[in-house]
């Protein structure tokens, strides 16, 4: 059985992401540095936690495309790890629309926090220090991610964009392919549990709104702050609140002018949802990578 996907940013000579990555994070300058960003944005997501004391608490890395493994790498990732309340930084171009459902209660059942940003390195006389660039990405399903902190943060440097639930292996040409009955139910079937998922994350349903009214064929739709604030996305304008600071002048994020928004939080009913679904991934259009740690062999239509 076919599953919809959440068509994802242009992937860029696809074949040749087709790589693993190290844990570590690059040092890098400039457009070099943006490069590599691209590239890890469009291979399978990857957790690391970034220490950065004595300044700050430090915070999980997740950068790139939930997959089918993604849950279980974090899982792998938290284990011996005390990551309650811990804050989730995102640079992603989305993924698996079932598997990043199931990776946001995860985070949400940890108390995590949410922010966009990109991590970098810098060497100093003091030795490495760790910040944040605002000027990444959040899009398609890393936009529901986003939405799982239970305080969530978007620097004003930040693009979070969103758009349609589509048939994977039909989005690069949706106007031209044809679709059964079954795709539609499956199409319906994953909107209800998107659905079901926004407002259990305290999101509201302009999010929904804006995101299934933007076709595979037009460009992803940028939100305005308004919208941001609109759709419960941003619930403090205050980075404090998700990067807690022992120096609190050395903020690594630029502010954003938004206001608080009143948030809700999912009980453990709901919490637990993901786990009586499927465990069979969506995945976004342009993101037919392998899921395992090696990328051998070019990926299938995808099937469940």
């Amino acid at each position: 059985m076919r599953s919809i996907d959440f068509r994802g940013w242009m992937l860029l000579g696809a074949a040749a992401l087709c790589i693993t990555l190290p844990g570590a994070i690059a040092v890098l300058g400039g457009s070099a540095h943006a490069g590599v960003t691209l590239q890890e944005r469009k291979l399978p997501m990857r957790f690391s936690w970034v220490a950065c004391q004595p300044n700050c608490r430090g915070w999980v890395s997740a950068v790139g495309l939930v997959t089918a493994d993604s849950p279980r790498e974090f899982d792998e990732f938290a284990r011996g790890r005390q990551l309650g309340g811990a804050t989730i930084v995102l640079d992603s171009s989305g993924g698996s629309v079932n598997d990043s459902i199931a990776l946001g209660r995860r985070w949400r059942s940890l108390g995590a926090m949410t922010t966009v940003g990109v991590t970098v390195q810098t060497r100093t006389a003091q030795g490495d220090r760790a910040s944040i660039k605002p000027e990444a990405y959040c899009e398609s399903m890393c936009v529901f991610l986003l939405l799982s902190g239970k305080a969530r943060y978007v620097p004003e440097a930040a693009r979070v964009r969103v758009h349609q639930i589509w048939m994977g292996d039909r989005a690069d040409d949706a106007k031209a392919a044809s679709y059964t009955a079954q795709d539609l139910m499956i199409v319906e079937r994953d909107i209800g549990r998107l659905a079901k998922y926004t407002f259990d994350m305290g999101g509201t349903g302009d999010l929904l709104s804006l995101a299934l009214n933007v076709p595979p064929w037009e460009d992803l739709h940028q939100l305005s702050p308004a919208e941001l604030r609109l759709t419960n996305l941003v619930t403090t304008d205050a980075i404090a609140e998700v990067l807690p600071q022992m120096d609190n002048a050395n903020v690594p994020v630029a502010n954003v002018a938004a206001k608080p928004v009143q948030d809700r939080f999912v009980g453990k009913a709901m919490e637990t949802e993901a786990s009586s679904q499927p465990s069979k991934s969506t995945k976004t259009a342009e993101a037919a990578v392998p899921t395992g740690s090696v990328a051998a062999a070019p990926p299938a239509q995808q099937q469940q």
